[in-house]
């Protein structure tokens, strides 16, 4: 936590910097602009960086709606890297004029605001090179929009797991996660999507959360197509924080809200899935068996804690293998490392990488690891592990930046990596 508050400090102090910075060079030629103009502008200019810092340590220190968090760390990271994209621009813009004052230093030349340069005159710099800067985010943020919210990725990974049974070594297992129905605009996309997890043949598939956005009518156009999605060991799934509607209905309870969960679930049973709450199943292959358990929605913060592990263990003690479906990553640290150390696996989704990021096969970033240290991608800890789906679709900004969407395939091995 502490590391976590000093980098905070330190970008958000070198943010102000740069502001300084380039509000002085933008102050430098708006001479022209009198009283209440400059005024607002300060205002306008001073108000964004702070509210946006301010925004910042909110989101990441207290318990917001997951959507606004969202949305405030891509702006702040947007807003960051655009500043730092005008910097090399004013600096070249200072030197090529030191040069000048130099030159005419050395000349005897007395220097004045009057004085001409044969370069472009600085007014005119800004306005080129932050019409310029403006576009690269903008124009991330469209194509994310235009190319990247149906950009589909098959991710590998061999999963090894030292007392795999024999007759499971080689299985091959898909994993989808954070479908968001509600958000979906183009249904011949999200067939396309489906039919690249099909021509991988898992033997068996889980879905880790996050079916709807807010309420079941959402699947109503889509149910036909994840129908599709089948296994011959089966589907499993499990309910996310959005599939509640606790952000549609309100925490409490009442009749519409209970009403719509049910229907969730039924639209799980519906597609032939095999829903998991805070329960397990049995896996048998020529008389050796693995246990596949799923909790419901349970979360670090103000996520709601509706898993209940000690019934998803209960009667599991003789099973070799337990591979836990739980939706929101912060669970594996909060509570399955330090309590149930016979949980060899871990499937998750929740994060969506913030749709927002850079991933390499050796690095990868994103504003999500500001607020969850188990982001994307596949952690270990000791003889127990966990995988981050970033998710099948989206939520809030209808696109994604370097995050694409998700289909994950792991090949079951036995024995250590």
């Amino acid at each position: 936590m502490a590391n976590r508050i000093f980098g905070l400090i330190i970008i958000s102090i070198l943010l102000i910097i740069i502001d300084i910075y380039i509000y002085r060079a933008i102050r430098s030629v708006s001479w022209k602009w009198k009283g209440q103009k400059h005024l607002s502008f300060t205002y306008i200019w001073w108000g964004y960086t702070f509210l946006l810092i301010a925004g910042v340590f909110i989101s990441i220190f207290f318990n917001i709606k997951f959507l606004l968090r969202s949305i405030i760390l891509v702006v702040f990271f947007l807003t960051f890297v655009s500043k730092i994209f005008i910097l090399p621009f004013l600096i070249a813009d200072d030197l090529r004029r030191l040069m000048v004052w130099i030159s005419r230093k050395l000349k005897r030349q007395e220097i004045t605001e009057q004085n001409k340069t044969n370069g472009i005159p600085r007014s005119e710099f800004l306005i080129k090179a932050g019409t310029l800067v403006a576009a690269i985010p903008l124009a991330s943020l469209t194509y994310g929009v235009v190319s990247s919210a149906y950009d589909y990725r098959v991710k590998r990974r061999t999963l090894y797991l030292p007392n795999l049974p024999k007759a499971f070594d080689g299985i091959k297992l898909g994993q989808l996660s954070d479908i968001h129905s509600g958000s979906f605009y183009d249904r011949k996309a999200v067939i396309g999507g489906v039919d690249m997890l099909l021509k991988e043949k898992p033997d068996m598939v889980f879905f880790t959360g996050d079916l709807v956005n807010n309420v079941a009518s959402e699947m109503y156009d889509y149910q036909d197509i994840f129908s599709k999605v089948t296994a011959p060991l089966g589907v499993f799934s499990v309910l996310g924080n959005h599939d509640y509607g606790d952000y549609h209905f309100g925490q409490g309870t009442s009749p519409a809200k209970i009403k719509n969960l049910a229907y969730v679930k039924q639209t799980h049973k519906n597609m032939g899935w095999n829903l998991l709450l805070n329960e397990n199943r049995r896996l048998k292959i020529d008389g050796d068996e693995i246990a596949i358990l799923g909790i419901e929605n349970w979360g670090v913060g103000r996520f709601a804690k509706y898993g209940r592990m000690d019934l998803a263990v209960k009667d599991t003690e003789d099973v070799p293998v337990k591979l836990l479906l739980s939706h929101d990553p912060s669970h594996w640290r909060a509570q399955v490392l330090p309590e149930y150390p016979q949980i060899d696996a871990m499937f998750s989704g929740h994060t969506h990488g913030m749709q927002f990021g850079l991933v390499t096969e050796k690095f990868q970033w994103s504003p999500a690891q500001y607020v969850y240290k188990e982001w994307a991608g596949h952690y270990k800890e000791g003889l127990q592990q966990l995988y981050v789906n970033v998710g099948y679709g989206f939520l809030g900004y209808p696109g994604r930046v370097g995050i694409l969407p998700e289909i994950t395939i792991f090949e079951l091995r036995r024995g250590d990596s």
